[in-house]
Parts: C-alpha cells; sequence; structure tokens
C-alpha cells in the first residue's frame, strides 16, 4: 500500500471536518499540515476548528492561518448550512495545548512541497484564496506538487447559483489562478459530491459506537440536515470527503479528463466552472480530471469504517 504525503487547505466546516477526521484515519495518507481559509464560516472560526479537531482527534497536526477575505471579492460564508461557528455550533472545546504558529499558510505550503518535491498530494476543501496566493508568491510551487485534488466546481449545475458551486464562486479570481497555473487539477464538483449521501442511519450508527467521533459527526451534521431535507436529498452530502477518498481509494469513482476554465467575469454565470466534457468544441488543454460518479455504499463504509476506527 502505498503512503503518500499530503496537505490540506480548508475552510472548516462540516464536511470539512469529517473529511479531516478521514484523512487521519486512512494509512494511505500522511497528513502533514493544515492550512485555513474563510469561506464556510470566517477565517478565525476555521482556524479555531482545526484546533479543535485536533483535540477531538487527539493530534497534533501542524495548523496555520490563511486568507482572511477572497483575492478581490467581499466574504461569504455559509451559516445557514455549517453553523454559525462551522461546525453545528457543537460544543467542542480548543485544546488547552494548541500552537498557534505565526508562519503563513502560502508559506508553510511551500516549506513542505520543497520538502516533499514532485510527491506532494495538495488536497484543496475551500475557496482556492490561500493556494492562489502561494502560486503567486511562489512561481515554482505548481511544478512542485505532484497533483492538487479539489472539492469545487461541477460540470453540470451549481448549489450557490444555477450555474456556480460555493467554492469557485467565493473566490473565481483564485480559481482562476490556480486551474491555469499548470498543475494537474482532481476536480470533485457537485457532479459527485451530491451522491456521497450520509443518511440518518449512517450517523446514527456512528453514534451508537460511543466514541466522541461519532457521536460528534451525528451532532454536527443536523444543522447542514435541516437545510438538506429542503432540497429533497436523503442525507447530507459528504463533499469535502470525495477528494481524500479519491486519492486513497480512485476505484469508487468514475472521471473523464477535461479542459476547465473559470468564468470571472458575467454576472449571471460567474464562478462557473466550464469544461469541455459535453461539447464538441475543445480547450487546447487537458488540465483536470472531472469525476462524475461514485459508489456511494462502498464510498459510506469506508467513510464509517474511518470514523469508526477513531
Amino acid at each position: 500500500m502505498n503512503t503518500y504525503p499530503v496537505w490540506i487547505d480548508c475552510d472548516i466546516g462540516v464536511d470539512d471536518a469529517i473529511a479531516i477526521m478521514a484523512a487521519h484515519a486512512l494509512p494511505q495518507i500522511d497528513l502533514l499540515g493544515i492550512s485555513t481559509t474563510c469561506g464556510n464560516a470566517s477565517q478565525e472560526n476555521t482556524y479555531r476548528n482545526a484546533h479543535r479537531l485536533n483535540g477531538l482527534l487527539g493530534t497534533d497536526y501542524p495548523v496555520y492561518r490563511g486568507a482572511v477575505s477572497p483575492l478581490c471579492r467581499e466574504l461569504l460564508t455559509a451559516s445557514h448550512f455549517h453553523g454559525n461557528d462551522g461546525l453545528g455550533d457543537v460544543d467542542l472545546p480548543v485544546p488547552p495545548d494548541a500552537v498557534y504558529r505565526v508562519e503563513t499558510a502560502w508559506d508553510a505550503l511551500y516549506d513542505a512541497a520543497v520538502k516533499h518535491p514532485h510527491e506532494l498530494r495538495l488536497i484543496a476543501l475551500g475557496p482556492l484564496t490561500n493556494i492562489a496566493t502561494a502560486f503567486s508568491k511562489y512561481p515554482d510551487l505548481p511544478g512542485l506538487l505532484h497533483s492538487m485534488l479539489i472539492m469545487g466546481g461541477a460540470a453540470v449545475g451549481g448549489n450557490i447559483t444555477p450555474a456556480a458551486e460555493f467554492n469557485i464562486y467565493c473566490d473565481p479570481e483564485a480559481a482562476e489562478l490556480v486551474f491555469d497555473s499548470g498543475v494537474h487539477i482532481i476536480m470533485c464538483g457537485l457532479d459527485v459530491t451530491l451522491k456521497a449521501l450520509l443518511r440518518p442511519a449512517d450517523w446514527d450508527e456512528l453514534a451508537a459506537t460511543g466514541t466522541k467521533a461519532g457521536k460528534f459527526v451525528r451532532d454536527c451534521v443536523q444543522c447542514a440536515w435541516q437545510f438538506s431535507q429542503k432540497f429533497g436529498l436523503s442525507g447530507v452530502a459528504m463533499h469535502d470527503s470525495c477528494p481524500v477518498l479519491y486519492l486513497a481509494h480512485p476505484e469508487l469513482f468514475r472521471a473523464e479528463e477535461a479542459g476547465v476554465k473559470i468564468e470571472t467575469r458575467s454576472t449571471l454565470t460567474l464562478g462557473k466552472t466550464v469544461t469541455d466534457l459535453y461539447s464538441d468544441k475543445q480547450f487546447d488543454e487537458k488540465n483536470a480530471t472531472v469525476v462524475l460518479d461514485v459508489d456511494r455504499d462502498r464510498f459510506i463504509e469506508i467513510l464509517k469504517n474511518c470514523i469508526k476506527s477513531i
């Protein structure tokens, strides 16, 4: 079994937290560090949430503070889905021994890539502001990465507008810079993530184990569950666990190579990930692997086993 050095950049909300728990448990992943950005919640809350997760997991993953706002737009958050604090307003304290590092997210990411040239897998679970900042400051960084996996975008549709997915819409200029950087991107967008549903029976099963991790998962998804039911979903989408499990278990997924560009100018389609998957006209470059489908039952079983092992 291969083990990959991994860096996670995230705007820790409910599904980010569960994705990090999965990354912690998966033997294929050696998690080197976590950087936080704004998105699901304010940067202050996402940074705090990373430390709260360290406390829950009994880990000391290095945590680095990143962007407090998008590159050139106003901050948009998602308290309607993630709660006011980003973790469903669940009581989860910051550990008293939390280490607050002064190194920025983009500097820490670059240092990790230099130490693991062409081996580091970068997983981005939120708006791409930190990554765009890192690529701008360190132009050689894209070439140092092995690959980049993101939760973001959609070949079809959106969830913040009819055309755009939340993470890309929050900072489309950052997404444009990243998609044009030359790094190959594995894009887990809404096409696949809305099929990766954790259902009430699943989180009840996890809570019944009696572990802090299992109870936390059940409790933290309740705000998201109330919102998800309004759209007829049978569970809460594990958006951010998709790129994590794709890295460890690509056999669970179906994907196609595609050219992907980001719309940054149109009001109607701002933040749309424009792909050439369903077009006679093709882009000059296939810069992304677009993930389109998942074996939901196997996906959820592996995810639940990860949580049960904590």
